[in-house]
């Protein structure tokens, strides 16, 4: 969900953008990065060796895939975006950007005879193409500022671009003569936002495009103080062109301030770029307006029909995604993924307009599954792993990226008329991961308090030994509802956990999709409910068998995990003897009043904590981690970035303050220039250190 988002696809989101952004700025070139691993032990310096792969786009004769991959330097403390080619088989791979500046989302335009891409090696991030082999660069776009995304028309008369525009008034607006001054005067809500304060929203924009330059751009929302995509992870996906070239779907909440705050009302708009007038497909069937988020539209290929991720409820940023289907014509409304109890994580349209295929989790993996317009869903892939994305290929090949807990992404086909026979496709990271010895990954099945069946996923040390002791983690997962399925992490990572010697259990407890609506809605208003006795039933299980050191187990987690451990410090029964708290709220109070998209805490918590006549409300709140802070009696690690806006560092510096004043051995890494993750490569590897220092000098005495 976004609020407290989930680690691993965010993370690969953020990180495409850093590349991006330090685009511009000169110096070495970072390539793809060589490592040697002593005794086959991933480490972190590893982890940051690894390139990681982004986008991808097929050719339009499904011969060739372009691509990205980031890498990162960590002497250079910087990331870098290249553009890659390859055949559609795997083989002829080949690097095509080699400048300074990152270059990323690669199009094909010109009928597969050019390239197009963002750099900004001409200064500002513009639209550029080139031949497939790299050659014949040039600059296409002329836009007075940054482009942050683009989409060609399917003629290519015109293209859709994302650039920022100015949200609200500066200081400077209301006094000229203080244009040195840094305060902001603020008088409503979302000033500030994940990790910035708002200053500037995206739009979307239409240019005429004649073949070699962009003409002058239109703004599709004139005038409106709206996000077109949606802040802080929405890109062009959230944006698309019509068959016929004519239109413009995309994805807007037109709220600002306070309305904004609370509500998670947006809308799929549908823009005639001829007569510039614009209508709001979601609200259009009355009897069916839909109040919560609706994203991403996608139009069939035969024009007939628009789909798009829908979500019911207003303010329940993690309700099911389902996948909508509208016919344009009558505007009549399908969801066909009612019979998947899960939600959709991405879709695309097969060729004949009567078929869909989509990613999503189910019983902590994500496979690719497909649906007809009546409803009918079937699964496609299988395995111990999560398909992250789907696109097609050709008529009868899907092309996809897939990771796990044991191996990072790389891209795969799936071949429809071979028995959706998976073919890996690229080999990005073999150089490092055929030094590595990787640890075993099962699924572990649990009685809970209540008698239902919890899935955790076990990680076991590479060179796991039965007849041994081990120390052993609790993994505390954040969202709250984020799943854990088959995630591969470049901080938290359970190869290198396993690395160093620990086994480590991960539960898909109370509040995680992939298990149905029952168990996805029980941690609502519920904190302290189901879902920490989920914990403490996993652990306590796995402590059962004979290579588990009982009397040296730790507790981590980040976000709401990161809230898990402070709440656990308080009711753990002396079970542990470690706990590592990364970004958690502490105080829910305080949490309240401090962070920015307050449906999140309306719907989670149940309102504010004043509401003291509500049982849901006072429910949640006599959970807070603070009021327990009288029974912490186990060393902690609190870890938190001051650039977070979704939850505030000081919840981190209290929680610090509270275990030093209580006698409790604590230690605080806070960093005054990371958001909710951690995303310079120093940094991170900062984070590793610091890490394993502390679960080693208390896990390992």
């Amino acid at each position: 969900m976004n609020h407290l988002m989930s680690i691993t696809a965010a993370m690969m989101m953020v990180a495409a953008t850093t590349a991006c952004t330090e685009a511009s700025q000169e110096g070495p070139v970072i390539g793809k990065q060589e490592i040697t691993v002593k005794d086959g032990r991933l480490t972190p310096e590893a982890l940051w060796a690894m390139g990681r792969i982004g986008s991808s786009c097929a050719s339009p004769d499904g011969q060739r895939i372009v691509y990205t991959v980031t890498y990162y330097s960590v002497k250079e403390n910087k990331s870098h975006q290249v553009i890659c080619l390859m055949n559609a088989d795997g083989t002829g791979q080949t690097q095509l950007t080699t400048t300074s500046a990152s270059e990323g989302q690669p199009a094909w335009i010109k009928g597969g005879s050019k390239i197009a891409f963002l750099t900004s090696a001409g200064g500002s991030s513009q639209i550029w193409e080139m031949n497939p082999d790299g050659t014949g660069r040039r600059q296409l776009s002329v836009y007075d500022g940054d482009i942050e995304g683009f989409s060609f028309s399917p003629d290519e008369s015109k293209v859709l671009f994302i650039a920022q525009v100015k949200y609200g008034q500066r200081t400077t607006d209301l006094y000229p003569d203080l244009d040195k001054a840094t305060g902001r005067v603020i008088d409503d809500l979302m000033y500030k936002h994940w990790d910035e304060w708002v200053e500037t929203v995206p739009h979307p924009f239409v240019a005429a495009f004649d073949g070699n330059q962009t003409g002058p751009a239109v703004d599709v929302i004139e005038g409106e103080p709206y996000e077109a995509p949606m802040k802080p992870f929405g890109g062009i996906e959230q944006l698309a062109w019509s068959t016929d070239s004519k239109q413009v779907a995309y994805t807007c909440r037109k709220k600002t301030g306070l309305e904004y705050s609370v509500s998670t009302d947006s809308d799929i708009y549908l823009y005639d770029t001829e007569t510039r007038q614009t209508r709001n497909l979601c609200k259009e069937d009355a009897a069916d307006p839909n109040s919560g988020y609706d994203t991403n539209p996608q139009f069939s290929p035969d024009g007939s029909r628009i789909a798009w991720q829908s979500m019911e409820r207003d303010g329940y940023e993690s309700d099911r995604n389902r996948l909508c289907v509208m016919e344009l014509a009558t505007g009549k409304k399908t969801y066909v993924t009612e019979s998947f109890q899960s939600g959709v994580d991405g879709f695309c349209w097969a060729p004949d307009s009567e078929t869909l295929y989509f990613v999503g989790v189910w019983h902590g993996t994500s496979m690719v599954y497909s649906t007809n317009l009546q409803g009918e869903v079937k699964q496609l892939t299988e395995g111990q792993y999560d398909y992250a994305s789907v696109a097609l290929l050709d008529d009868s090949r899907l092309l996809t990226k897939r990771h796990s807990m044991s191996e990072a992404d790389e891209l795969f086909t799936v071949n429809l008329k071979s028995g959706n026979e998976v073919t890996r496709i690229t080999a990005e990271n073999d150089h490092i991961f055929s030094q590595l010895k990787i640890g075993k990954v099962e699924p572990r099945w649990t009685k809970t308090v209540d008698g239902k069946e919890l899935l955790s996923w076990v990680i076991y040390p590479s060179d796991f030994d039965p007849s041994k002791k081990y120390p052993t983690l609790l993994f505390c997962e954040g969202g709250p509802q984020s799943p854990v399925s088959q995630f591969w992490s470049y901080r938290w990572n359970f190869q290198i956990m396993a690395a160093n010697d620990y086994i480590i259990i991960a539960p898909n407890r109370r509040g995680l999709p992939g298990f149905g609506m029952e168990w996805l809605e029980e941690i609502s208003t519920n904190y302290g409910g189901h879902c920490m006795d989920d914990y403490l039933s996993a652990i306590d299980d796995i402590a059962t068998e004979p290579y588990v050191d009982k009397d040296r187990l730790g507790c981590v987690g980040a976000s709401f995990g990161g809230y898990s451990v402070y709440w656990l410090a308080g009711h753990h029964n002396k079970r542990f003897k470690a706990f590592i708290a990364h970004d958690g709220f502490f105080n829910m109070e305080q949490q309240y009043l401090e962070t920015e998209e307050l449906w999140f805490t309306n719907w989670d918590l149940g309102g504010p904590y004043w509401e003291k006549n509500n049982p849901a409300v006072q429910r949640s709140y006599a959970n807070s981690p603070h009021l327990f802070v009288d029974k912490w009696d186990t060393p902690i690690l609190c870890i938190h970035g001051e650039k977070d806006f979704r939850i505030l560092g000081s919840q981190g510096m209290a929680a610090f303050n509270a275990a030093r004043l209580r006698g409790v051995p604590a230690e605080l890494l806070i960093y005054p220039d990371e958001n909710h993750w951690v995303l310079g490569p120093q940094n991170g590897i900062l984070w590793q250190r610091t890490f394993f220092r502390w679960l080693d000098k208390w896990l390992k005495k």
